[in-house]
This record gives structure tokens, sequence and C-alpha cells, in this order.
């Protein structure tokens, strides 16, 4: 596990040095599949996962992939074989509920409000917690708040913060930026709803794993360039950042589970339509050409088994650049996928767990700014588009 914050300063040229050097000497191309790297933990979860008996997504319909059993499916069977109980963790309030999606869509966008707090009783105030705007992961094609499940609970009962979980329109049906767009649209609706939650809106952070991870940076930006409230911090977990298939993890990873270069190709085929303009544009390649002056407190953790490890390396280094607060970890001898694991099957999920909700906790500590909460615009496109 290495680490990289804004308070070891003095050590930082280094650690930029040490990225750079990854960054420009791709290693040799793995002759089997890297997940043998795995420590035992992670191997044994792989094992069961390969036990469901997956087809290369690359191969399916997008229809097809979405059955596909998940490492989250693997975790569950995992836990049994151990003799541990399957029950979600615990938060006292959870329910679904329906926000209304970019560009005055006829369609509403499905959420899932998880409250770490018992409801309070009839005539008592409501408690001002802090939000996390969460966005699962699924290259933007596959997966929904069901699969991702595990990940916003963890969030929401260690950092003791209301997550309010989104799911997106996804390709191929809805192309991009349209993803981005109703990740936008889903942050403002809680920056304006945030009292009736019982949350904080001066304490409002993104998070996102994976394709997730990409569109809450995102939203950080367009809030930015649309001088709206500005979340607190980005929790950027494996996050999809880069389009650059020649990086040294995808040299490495080639052949890796749950994800492969194969398949982050297929996922972007059906959201970009393989367009290599839109390949280029900053909101897909935020490391090659975004702007990343004047965001928020940035956590990101990379996994060393995952083609994505090196786009999340370059952007703690280009935030850094840039100005802006990093605390960054990689963790060894584990896949992309692992953050949501029970930390009784994966003990390193628990650890990354706590540590995004530690850096996420001081975030919201530090003294608020005043927050003007934008006036709720019907049927206008969210900037960016």
């Amino acid at each position: 596990m290495r680490t990289l914050t804004r308070r070891a300063s003095l050590l930082v040229p280094f650690g930029l040095a040490a990225l750079s050097a990854c960054a420009s000497n791709p290693a040799p191309v793995a002759s089997a599949d890297p997940t043998g790297r795995a420590d035992p933990e992670m191997r044994a979860l792989l094992e069961v996962w390969a036990s469901l008996k997956p087809r290369p997504i690359e191969t399916l319909t997008p229809a097809e992939a979405r059955r596909q059993p998940t490492l989250a499916d693997a975790v569950k069977l995992r836990q049994r074989q151990l003799g541990l109980r399957t029950d979600p963790r615990p938060v006292p309030q959870v329910r679904d509920i329906e926000i209304p999606g970019a560009d005055g869509s006829a369609s509403p966008l499905k959420a899932r409000v998880y409250i770490p707090q018992p409801e309070p009783a009839r005539g008592q105030p409501l408690p001002r917690l802090p939000v996390i705007v969460y966005y699962h992961g699924g290259g933007f094609v596959i997966a929904d708040l069901d699969t991702y499940d595990a990940s916003a609970r963890a969030l929401a009962a260690d950092t003791g913060a209301i997550v309010l979980a989104v799911h997106y329109r996804q390709g191929p049906e809805f192309r991009f930026p349209t993803a981005h767009n109703d990740a936008y649209a889903a942050y403002l609706w809680a920056v304006q709803n945030a009292a009736p939650l019982g949350g904080d809106l001066t304490r409002i952070a993104v998070v996102g794993e994976s394709a997730g991870g990409n569109l809450a940076i995102n939203v950080a930006m367009m809030a930015r360039e649309a001088r709206a409230p500005l979340p607190v911090a980005m929790g950027l977990i494996y996050p999809l950042v880069g389009t650059d298939m020649t990086t040294p993890s995808y040299t490495q990873n080639v052949r890796s589970n749950p994800l492969n270069a194969a398949m982050m190709q297929w996922f972007l085929n059906n959201y970009s339509g393989g367009d290599a303009a839109e390949r280029m544009d900053p909101r897909l390649n935020v490391v090659g050409n975004a702007e990343l002056r004047g965001l928020p407190k940035a956590v990101i953790v990379t996994a060393e088994i995952d083609p994505l490890r090196s786009e999340g390396q370059m952007l703690a280094q280009k935030l850094q650049q840039s100005g802006v607060q990093v605390a960054y970890r990689d963790y060894e001898g584990v896949t992309h996928e692992f953050f949501g694991a029970d930390p009784a099957v994966l003990s390193k999920a628990g650890d990354a767990q706590r540590f995004v909700a530690g850096e996420l906790q001081a975030a919201f500590a530090a003294p608020a700014a005043a927050v003007v909460v934008p006036r709720q615009q019907r049927g206008r496109r969210a900037p960016g588009t």
C-alpha cells in the first residue's frame, strides 16, 4: 500500500518523480493473467467469481452483460463459504427515491438514500449531517444501485454522512455525455434538497468508483465552471479518467480480471460510440486534457492489478501540480472492484473504506464556506454539453 498526502509535502517531489517514471517506462506485456499476483484473500475471491462462470463482457451485448455475475455476487458466495452472514451492512434508514434527470428528461433517475441515524421522534428536529453524492461504476454501460450497495453502505456507516447513491442513463442507449449530465443534475438536486433529507448543504462531497469516479470529478469541474456550490471533497476510487490504453498499468494488466483492456475498449465503444474525437474530450480524457485548477480536495484510491492504476496515479500527480489537495493510496495485491467487498472477506477493502471515510470526515470538519443554492432550472442543459 502506497500513500501520498499533502501532509507529506517534503516527500512530494520524490513521489511525483516516481509516478512520472512509472508513466514513461512501460513494463513488458504479461504472459498470463496478472491476477495471479493477487494476495491470498483476493485470489480466493477471484476463484469464487470464476466459479460463477462469467462470460467475457466484450463478447456480449449490453443487455447480456448486465446479467453477468459480478464481484459483488462473488463476495456473498465467499461470505457463505466462510460461515459469515450475508446481510447488508446495517444502516438505520435506507429508502429508494426518484430524482429528475438532466435536460428535462421524462424518465426520472433512480436513487437510494442511506441515513446513518434513526428517524427522529415526531417533533424533534432533523440532524444536519454531511452529504455524499455517490456514483456507481460499470463503464457507463452496466451495473446499478444494487451492484454497488455495499460501497454506499460502507461510506454512510464509516463517515456518519447521508449518502445519496444515484443511477444514471447508460450507453449505448444513451451516449456520451448523457451520464455526465445526469450526474451533474443529481448533484444540483442534492444541493437543493439537502435540508429536507437532514443534510447540511455546506458539507457535500462527491464519491464515485471507476466510471463513477469519472462522473464525480466531472461534477466538481461542471460546478466550478457554472459557479455553483463546489463539493468539499471528491472521493475517486480507481477512477476511469483517461482513454490511453498504452499506459504501464494497461500493459501489465491487459488480461486481468475482473477488468481488462478488452472490456475497457467495449465500455468506451458503447458509451462514446468509438468516436476518437470524443475520447479526447476532457470529460473522458481527464488526465490528458482537463483543467484541474480550483477543484476541491481529492481522495484517490487505486489497485495494483487494474488497467486504470496508472491514470489514477497520474491524476493524483496532476491535481497536486494544479494546487489541489490530494490524499492518495495504492493497494497492492488487489484488483479493480475490491473497494466494496466485506472487510471480513477482503481486509484491504476495509482499510480502503476507512481511509476514504477518514479523509472525507476531515474535509467535512473544515470551516464551511457560505453557499448560495442555485435555483432549479428545468429543461436546461447542464454545463459542458
